[in-house]
């Protein structure tokens, strides 16, 4: 049987049929009208005539995929960065100027709706980023894809500075509902918890079990569109919002004024969607993050299995239909509880469901650091999913057999390998499932693959070689050029001769012709000057803080974490403060220091790393020694919108983690594509971005990785680096004496401790090597025409990094998938 193609209410195209559209919208859909409308209601009307464009190529790109039946792209993350969706859908739309003219004639001001345009809480740095930028390529290429992520009612948080240090807000992003989203109510699907197995008696191999959940949740999907660009396909984002069943309320205990305990177990269930990453401090935390990554996987393969079979009926052809990528770790648990859903509910014996299991999941791992590998504790697993925990006794059991059959006579190969670590603590290794369960494994950058093979994973590359490759990242330049750069974008099609490139991001390439051309620097200088203008304006409006757009920008946006270095970054605006102070006269460049990110709500020492930057600053702001100078500002709440005001003004990229450490970095391809010069070390994809813009256009410094690892091993000693080195010295001890704090020595000497002590991360090894790179290119500043060309170089040469490309190589080397374009509309 056909599906029955929908009949689609075309959308105008005229300004009078989009204005008409608008005001129509607003009658029947916000309950209103112009006169009485307020900000939000016009918001609204606004999104919903715009959704309404992409709705229509929603539902013939549904009637293609029907027709072709071909095999779907499923995109597992416990993150989606989507930022804004206004200007990206006006963009794709095409309506960007029918709405300004529309919104003119109708006497609202389109810039104010902007205010109201709120970035969905999905997400936090670059796991979640990458995730939005690979889901809009996808449907760019118009791959058949869906991505499976949860509702966070409240998102991460809203970061707010008191007295320096970090505050957690809730960042209620649906407070006035989000025009953006289809419920679907009727989708729900049910989740257990807890309760107990019970074996199924017609079972002769006594691997098949019937699980009796003690508790049980509901997840209710919504969804989001994801369109393409410049093409007809619009995919989804499914997203899963935590409900508690029916029964939850107890009417009984309200009626007899025990409100609280009436409600109670409804709350317990939907706090379950509440926030993304609760806090893993507690017990509490711990196991709501464990319910967060179940109710994530079981709604999902539900939801996907239900797809299959509606135009499928042989589970032999499941992974010939169906991929399904797990976004790091998070998703880990869908390994399992697959191979739950074939055997348990769908009949299948034990080795042909994980026959089907292995050839449908492919794992991408993030990073290098073994204690950022997920594991759970047993006891915990076991209450809360004791079925699962069946399952991976069963699936270890059988893999542990192979691996002593490859390996015969070597026990510790197997402790390694084994899903469960012994000690200290019996836990659960999420990795080491995820990678026992997929056909493919994949890093994120050149350097991390090859490291993820040779040190973090090396027992898993050895026994399967065939199932480790490298798929480096990329970002969407529609959102990190065309949106966030206007100016830039509109330079680089006026060189090119039309927006071809956006699609094609190789063409910058062709930009190298005009490196040359006097006119084409000048227009590109003022493209970087006007962005720098906009961003101290909004530096003033966010801090108070006055800086020179005519400084030096130097750069450093990233979560925060010791291993990305923020404290080197200290070190350095200290020690060139010590140095004006000494010499006012000396001849720099007067530099803007700016950094943002956010600190998780458990992580003490970055968000004690936050308050020595905020304590800085403040020092350094103040004193008219160093004023047109020296600024430090750090900007609250770093997100998308944020990073899209940062990065096209970005003079220097700051990119300093400890080589070995960062898997890849996104944020190092943004900078470079608009045109910032990368300081940074040989590490994640830095590598591949100075090969790529040239040695001459990258500032680098510090140890390679394995150097690093070759100081590790003779023995380090930091305490040698800070005698033996008079500005790190001065640095340290000022700090130390509360130089920056008001006198209080007290309240970074767990920090100094740290580095002095063991310094993990190699900040005094790399101080020296850093200063010295910061004055050089500070000397090249100074040059400003060699400063352009090597920003232009960096722009010219950063198509690589389009996640169109990243796409194509999971297309070709992993999912094994093709398009399927979308007919325009007759």
């Amino acid at each position: 049987m056909s599906s029955p193609r929908p009949l689609l209410r075309r959308p105008g195209k005229t300004l009078d049929e989009f204005t008409q559209d608008i005001v129509d919208n607003l009658y029947y859909q916000r309950g209103t009208t112009i006169e009485s409308a307020s900000t939000i209601d016009a918001y609204h009307t606004l999104a919903i005539t715009i959704r309404d464009r992409l709705v229509d190529r929603r539902a013939r790109t549904a009637v293609a995929n029907y027709e072709t039946n071909p095999k779907f792209v499923y995109y597992l993350s416990a993150e989606f960065m989507l930022g804004r969706q206004l200007p990206q859908n006006e963009l794709y739309t095409g309506t960007l100027d029918l709405a300004r003219q529309a919104l003119a004639n109708l006497s609202v001001s389109r810039d104010k709706l902007d205010t109201c345009d709120a970035e969905p809480g999905l997400g936090n740095g670059g796991l979640g980023r990458l995730a939005a930028c690979l889901l809009e390529s996808l449907a760019t290429l118009d791959i058949p894809a869906v991505g499976y992520g949860i509702r966070y009612e409240f998102g991460l948080f809203k970061q707010e500075f008191e007295d320096g240090w970090q505050v957690e807000r809730p960042d209620d992003w649906t407070f006035y509902g989000n025009p953006w989203e289809f419920q679907a109510p009727d989708d729900r699907q049910v989740v257990g918890f807890y309760g107990h197995t019970e074996p199924v008696g017609d079972d002769p191999s006594g691997l098949r079990a019937r699980w009796v959940p003690g508790e049980t949740v509901r997840g209710e999907p919504s969804h989001m569109l994801v369109p393409g660009y410049d093409t007809e396909t619009v995919n989804i984002v499914r997203l899963w919002n935590a409900r508690a069943s029916r029964e939850s309320f107890d009417l009984g205990l309200f009626d007899a004024g025990r409100s609280a305990e009436a409600v109670e177990n409804q709350v317990r269930s939907e706090n379950i969607s509440k926030v993304l990453y609760p806090n893993d401090s507690t017990e509490f935390g711990r196991e709501l993050r464990l319910k967060q990554q179940y109710m994530l996987v079981s709604c999902s393969l539900r939801d996907i299995i239900r797809r299959f079979r509606f135009r499928n009926s042989d589970w032999d052809s499941f992974p010939d239909k169906v991929v399904i990528q797990l976004n790091d770790t998070h998703p880990a648990l869908a390994v399992a509880e697959l191979q739950r859903l074939l055997v348990d509910e769908h009949g299948l014996d034990w080795d042909h469901a994980w026959s089907i299991t292995c050839r449908t999941f492919a794992y991408t791992c993030h990073t290098l650091l073994p204690e950022a590998l997920e594991t759970w504790p047993i006891w915990m697993f076991e209450r809360l999913l004791p079925r699962h925990m069946e399952i991976v006794y069963a699936i270890n059991q059988r893999f542990l057999d192979e691996v002593r059959g490859r390996y015969p006579g070597d026990p510790a190969r197997n402790t390694r390998m084994s899903l469960i670590q012994e000690d200290p603590e019996r836990r659960v290794r999420m990795a080491n499932l995820a990678v026992v369960g997929s056909f493919a494994v994949n890093g994120v950058a050149e350097l991390q693959s090859r490291l993820l093979a040779e040190t973090t994973l090396r027992d898993f590359a050895e026994l399967w070689p065939e199932k480790f490759r490298n798929v480096t990242n990329g970002v969407t330049p529609r959102r990190f050029l065309r949106l966030a750069n206007p100016r830039l974008s509109a330079l680089v099609t006026a060189r090119l001769g039309d927006e071809g490139w956006l699609t094609d991001l190789d063409r910058l390439s062709e930009l190298e012709a005009f490196v040359g051309d006097e006119g084409f620097r000048a227009e590109y200088r003022d493209v970087k000057q006007r962005n720098k203008e906009d961003l101290a304006a909004h530096i003033l409006a966010a801090t108070g803080v006055t800086v020179d757009p005519d400084s030096l920008f130097d750069v450093m946006v990233k979560r925060l974490h010791e291993y990305k270095r923020q404290l080197l970054k200290v070190l350095h605006v200290v020690t060139a403060y010590h140095r004006i102070k000494a010499n006012p006269d000396v001849h720099a460049p007067s530099r803007t220091v700016i950094f943002a990110g956010k600190a998780a709500p458990g992580y003490h020492t970055a968000k004690r790393i936050i308050k020595l930057i905020n304590s800085v600053a403040e020092v350094v702001n103040t004193d008219p020694d160093v004023a047109h100078r020296l600024k430090v500002v750090f900007l609250p709440d770093y997100r998308s919108s944020l990073s899209e005001l940062i990065v096209p003004a970005a003079d220097l990229s700051e990119q300093i983690s400890l080589a070995g450490k960062e898997a890849s970095g996104t944020g190092n391809m943004k900078l470079a594509l608009n045109g910032a010069v990368t300081i940074g070390t040989l590490d994640g994809a830095n590598i591949e971005i100075r090969d790529r813009v040239g040695a001459e256009n990258f500032f680098l410094f510090g140890l390679a990785a394995d150097e690093v690892v070759a100081l590790k091993e003779r023995g380090y000693t930091p305490r040698d680096y800070y005698e033996g080195d008079t500005e790190l010295k001065a640095a340290i001890d000022a700090i130390s004496s509360g130089a920056f704090s008001n006198g209080d020595t007290g309240v970074f000497r767990e920090l100094i401790d740290s580095l002095l002590d063991s310094d993990e991360y190699l900040v005094f090894a790399d101080y020296r090597s850093y200063l010295d790179c910061q004055d050089h290119a500070a000397s090249v500043w100074l040059d400003h025409q060699r400063w352009t060309q090597m920003s232009i170089l960096n722009t010219a040469r950063c198509g690589f990094f389009s996640s169109d490309r990243t796409i194509r190589d999971y297309c070709q080397g992993i999912w094994h998938v093709d398009p399927v374009p979308v007919p325009a509309p007759e």
